[in-house]
């Protein structure tokens, strides 16, 4: 019998960190540092830490597989560290001893090449000449098309910054890649994204946050100022005006003169005019997309499109794209940020340094951590906690959603790969309930009022409720990464699921992919004719749940009213 040939990709040079392990180019796991950790984005992106690695998902993805780290062939970094100098002194605006700067720079790149001997030391004395570096664009566009359902398909890859590149323009073939444009720092969308999001008061990682506002504004106020920033040229590429959005300093001096209003510093100081920069940014977006997707699809007469990077989770803009039919169909791996890489950096080697051909695709993203019914309940008891174990569990959860008022933690299965709770790592609600929205930010979330909650439909009858254009993947579809707009006689009825613009950010249910949450909201529809449930992550300002305990914590410290975990009802 042939030996298996086992690859490792990990993410951690910035943000993220993740790993993910394949076996005879099939995934077997990817996980995300986060859930593990229990710190936001595995780590924040700083000059002196490239070199903190994925550890426990490193070690999750080699138990998952069932091998001893010599069992690896080959291991594959989602970044090529000697590429990355080319940063220094490109920017004339930038802290000493930080981003850009010599000294900066030089200390990035000093930590990153001493990951192959950490790698190697962790890994029990691993063959370091096995050890590849991959440049972090080719990365992001690997964990798209080499795991899509396409033989050919353009490529776009556009976040904050790789190496030096922020955006990658290219073709998939087969098992091979090639790139027909990259757009270089400073011209970057999602550094744009986010400084608007530190201008508005928030975070570097809050982009969902201000596309949320974004409903709320007018995009046409101040798109004069927008264009000031960032300009479409007529190769196809854009361009940013960094005199103006220093992004390696925290200098908001140049954007308040731009748009005559200040930098908020507290979020009850948002008012109008700051929801229509949110506005502003959002429809930036949304032009910075499709004239990329116009000149790919033109450049590479390509019927089939895929998107990768942060940017990719802009839900807005990715419907703009769906709408303009440049492509018939259209796919996003649900890690399209960064985490994402990891899984790339593994494909990459597979396919295109080992020549093999494609045999998988990311048809789901339930990827790790499935707990059984015993682990469960020992949880249960050994938190001394009240709970029932009940075998029609969909039936028994849906009669409760149907009551209108309950919100409840959905445990199941494997945990998703990505940013979205997509049915097994979820907070349950009814979208009929149109207090539903408050009552999650009140007792749960915590979170701000502007920001929307998803539905999950029955794919089936997503038609019915939604705006879907044809072209959309109806593998995407289940990553709840469009928007679409809601059909008018549809939005009296699920109001709690309706964003203020009329639009839902829609995750369809599979009944081959994920049959038991398919199954509870066909439940919920036979008690209430409606084909779809409130659908949030379950968490509460922390990574989403990963472990029982994780889970049982969660419903200590919230408010919710029941935690359902497998066949087990907890209760109060």
């Amino acid at each position: 019998m042939k030996t298996p040939t086992y690859i490792l990709g990990i993410n951690h040079t910035y943000h993220e960190l993740s790993a993910a392990i394949i076996r005879d180019g099939i995934l077997v796991s990817c996980i995300e540092e986060e859930r593990l950790s229990r710190i936001k984005h595995g780590k924040d992106a700083q000059v002196d830490n490239p070199n903190i690695l994925p550890i426990a998902s490193i070690d999750y993805c080699l138990k998952s597989a069932g091998i001893q780290p010599k069992e690896i062939d080959c291991i594959g970094i989602s970044f090529e560290p000697r590429q990355r100098l080319r940063n220094i002194d490109i920017d004339p605006y930038y802290e000493h001893h930080n981003w850009g700067s010599k000294m900066g720079e030089e200390l990035f790149v000093e930590k990153l090449m001493q990951v192959p001997d950490l790698l190697s030391a962790h890994l029990e004395g691993y063959d370091k000449s096995n050890i590849k570096w991959i440049p972090h664009h080719i990365c992001h566009a690997a964990s798209a098309f080499f795991v899509s359902p396409y033989d050919e398909a353009a490529i776009i890859c556009i976040d904050g910054i790789g190496e030096f590149a922020s955006t990658w323009l290219g073709q998939g073939k087969g098992n091979n890649m090639s790139v027909l444009k990259e757009i270089n720092y400073p011209n970057s969308l999602g550094f744009l994204w986010e400084k608007i999001s530190k201008f508005l008061g928030f975070s570097d990682y809050d982009a969902a946050k201000v596309m949320g506002l974004s409903a709320y504004g007018n995009p046409d106020k101040f798109h004069h100022c927008f264009q000031q920033l960032l300009s479409l040229e007529r190769d196809g590429t854009f361009s940013i005006n960094n005199d103006i959005t220093r992004f390696r300093l925290e200098d908001f001096h140049s954007l308040e003169e731009l748009f005559k209003v200040k930098k908020v510093n507290n979020l009850r100081e948002i008012t109008s005019a700051h929801r229509d920069i949110a506005a502003g940014m959002q429809k930036i977006t949304n032009d910075t997309m499709l004239h990329l997707a116009k000149y790919i699809a033109n450049a590479t007469k390509s019927t089939y499109l895929c998107l990768a990077g942060g940017v990719a989770l802009n839900c807005v803009a990715n419907h703009e794209i769906l709408k303009s039919k440049y492509f018939e169909s259209i796919y996003i791996q649900p890690a399209s940020n960064d985490a994402g890489t990891a899984l790339g950096a593994a494909f990459q080697i597979w396919n295109s340094l080992m020549g093999n051909q494609r045999t998988y695709v990311m048809d789901h993203s339930y990827t790790s951590s499935e707990y059984g019914a015993n682990d469960i309940e020992h949880v249960l008891r050994k938190e001394e906690l009240h709970y029932n174990k009940i075998t029609n569990i969909e039936e028994v959860v849906a009669e409760l959603l149907a009551e209108g008022d309950y919100i409840i933690g959905w445990f199941q299965g494997k945990m998703e790969w990505g940013p979205r709770a997509l049915g097994n790592r979820s907070l349950l609600a009814d979208p009929r309930n149109a207090k539903m929205k408050d009552i999650l930010n009140l007792r749960i979330k915590k979170r701000e009022s502007f920001r929307p909650f998803a539905p999950s439909v029955l794919e089936e009858y997503a038609q019915e409720w939604f705006k879907i254009p044809d072209c959309c993947d109806s593998i995407s579809k289940q990553f709840m990464l469009f928007t679409f707009p809601v059909h008018e006689d549809k939005i009296p009825i699920i109001p709690a699921v309706v964003h203020v613009n009329n639009t839902s950010r829609v995750q369809l249910v599979n009944k081959r992919t994920n049959p038991r949450y398919y199954h509870l909201i066909a439940k919920f529809l036979e008690k209430t004719g409606v084909p779809m449930i409130l659908n949030t992550s379950f968490n509460d300002n922390e990574p989403i749940v990963c472990t029982p305990l994780d889970a049982v914590n969660t419903f200590k410290k919230t408010e919710m009213d029941y935690l359902v975990m497998d066949n087990f009802l907890v209760h109060r």
